[in-house]
């Protein structure tokens, strides 16, 4: 006797179809399965023994043999458990023998033969769509995500008493109509209007949102670069829905959806502390999960007194800032995740944080030129804007004129951001931080004297090419957010002097 049912594995955020076959034997009783299983789905026999059990589905005593294929991908994970019930319940003639066919089953059993949510099913669903698949069973509490993929059929179930009458047709299985469906749109509680002063900072922000540009707030304790810092999100454009998709995806896979939540519509704002691990920052374990600079795609992941970051953590975000993505490389699998973010940081420019003043820096020179040496020449080419936030005065701390609101501001950066998706339609580019070499040449054009002004700027900074063209990308940003479009000498100088600030403290 032999049964099969399709369910699905994930690598990173790429599923694999998997036919979990179920036989029946003579023999001694024995429950064996067997498919290069990691450790949760070895325990999945003991689960879904006990769920059946539970549910008053008694296994005969005879040799029953589960195999999950293909036999050369490793299996890890609980999502299994659910559809190695159904095979078995079709082999006990507890439901049909064609049940499940042309669906994919995913699901965690408790042992009281409740259905479990599991982590990625959202990506697992958007995998059964793509080979053609046309519906899919899964967890109930999974069924806001599961819906959010659309063009494919989900069934939501709670319980293996409920599995056996969806398919003995007495019960017709929950539906996204049945859920309420969460949506992850949260207000801000901070707003750009609480910040006094600081302008130049504001406007590098705004340049920033506007073309997804990374940016490095360099100045003394208590300037409000945290405080600039944390309003960043409240000014960025919203994410369309091919964005939200991928967010969601991520977050999926990483176990923080809630319970019937659908898709994330909102930037995310990721802000590890200084102390975090390698791994943590860039993802990975024995089974790759996503870090840090994953969960930051599509958002900013803000980098809080860079410095006191270890100088390997910081190393390893030169490679998600110039590709994109992120490759993890395991002796038992590897994944590509993708790690497309504004990089937001911000620094004290000495230990005690007062350099240049004299008067209250108390660090040799020495002292000063090693903490900044903590930051490497390559990772500061990545950064677009550099920006020193100044001490606020009294009049400006105390004054009676209210500042922009992040709302007045984001008007300003949603009018840019609809120039570039006007100018880039049709390609893969979204914003201006993401304009290639030959991008740049089609995109970015100079007059005469526009490159007169950047061959001087490139000889006097000595800027590596990388700098360079991240200066024009800047530079083409400022002119949409003037709502020009041609690059002028005036984009180019306000786009000069934010690379300026980095040459004074690292150059002397």
């Amino acid at each position: 006797m032999y049964s099969s049912v399709k369910t699905l594995s994930l690598t990173g955020l790429v599923g694999t179809e998997i036919n979990v076959e179920a036989d029946i034997s003579d023999g001694l009783p024995v429950f064996e399965m067997v498919g290069f299983l990691g450790g949760e789905v070895k325990e999945a026999r003991e689960r879904v023994k006990t769920a059946l059990k539970n549910s008053g589905i008694l296994l005969p005593p005879k040799r029953i043999t589960v195999n999950l294929s293909p036999a050369d991908i490793r299996k890890n994970g609980t999502s299994y458990d659910l559809a190695v019930a159904v095979s078995l319940m079709k082999l006990l003639e507890e439901i049909p023998s064609d049940a499940g066919d042309g669906m994919t089953v995913i699901g965690e059993l408790g042992l009281s033969g409740e259905v479990h949510a599991v982590d990625g099913v959202l990506p697992m669903v958007i995998q059964a769509k793509e080979s053609g698949v046309g519906k899919c069973m899964v967890p109930r509490d999974n069924l806001g995500e599961a819906a959010a993929v659309g063009g494919v059929e989900v069934v939501g179930v709670s319980s293996i008493e409920e599995v056996k009458a969806y398919f003995n047709h007495m019960f017709d299985g929950y539906t996204p109509k049945d859920c309420t469906v969460k949506s992850e749109r949260r207000g801000y509680d901070v707003d750009f209007s609480e910040v006094n002063g600081q302008e130049t900072c504001k406007r590098a922000m705004e340049i920033a949102a506007s073309g997804m540009h990374n940016i490095l707030l360099i100045g003394p304790p208590g300037a409000g670069k945290t405080m600039l810092a944390r309003r960043l999100p409240t000014i960025l454009p919203a994410p369309d829905r091919t964005e939200q998709m991928e967010i969601t995806k991520i977050y999926s896979v990483a176990g923080l959806l809630s319970s019937g939540q659908g898709l994330i519509n909102t930037r995310p704002f990721v802000n590890p502390h200084h102390t975090i691990s390698q791994v943590a920052l860039a993802g990975g374990g024995s089974i790759p999960k996503p870090g840090a600079c994953t969960l930051a795609h599509r958002g900013v992941l803000f980098l809080d007194e860079l410095p006191e970051f270890s100088h390997n953590a910081l190393e390893i975000l030169r490679q998600p800032l110039e590709d994109r993505e992120i490759n993890i490389q395991r002796a038992q699998s590897s994944c590509t995740y993708p790690a497309d973010f504004l990089l937001c940081a911000a620094m004290n420019p000495c230990k005690c944080g007062y350099y240049p003043d004299r008067r209250r820096c108390r660090c040799t020179d020495a002292d000063v030129k090693k903490y900044l040496g903590r930051i490497s020449g390559p990772l500061l080419d990545r950064i677009d804007i550099c920006v020193e936030a100044s001490e606020v005065d009294y009049e400006s701390l105390k004054g009676e004129r209210r500042s922009e609101s992040s709302e007045d501001i984001r008007k300003r950066v949603e009018s840019a951001v609809a120039i570039q998706r006007e100018r880039y339609k049709g390609t893969e580019l979204r914003f201006n931080a993401d304009l290639g070499v030959r991008d740049i040449d089609r995109y970015c054009h100079l007059g005469k004297e526009e490159e007169k002004l950047m061959h001087k700027a490139f000889e006097d900074m000595h800027l590596s090419a990388r700098a360079f063209h991240r200066m024009i990308r800047v530079a083409r940003t400022i002119a949409d957010l003037d709502g020009e479009s041609d690059i002028n000498t005036k984009h180019l100088a306000e786009a000069i002097g934010f690379r300026s600030v980095d040459r004074r403290y690292w150059n002397g």
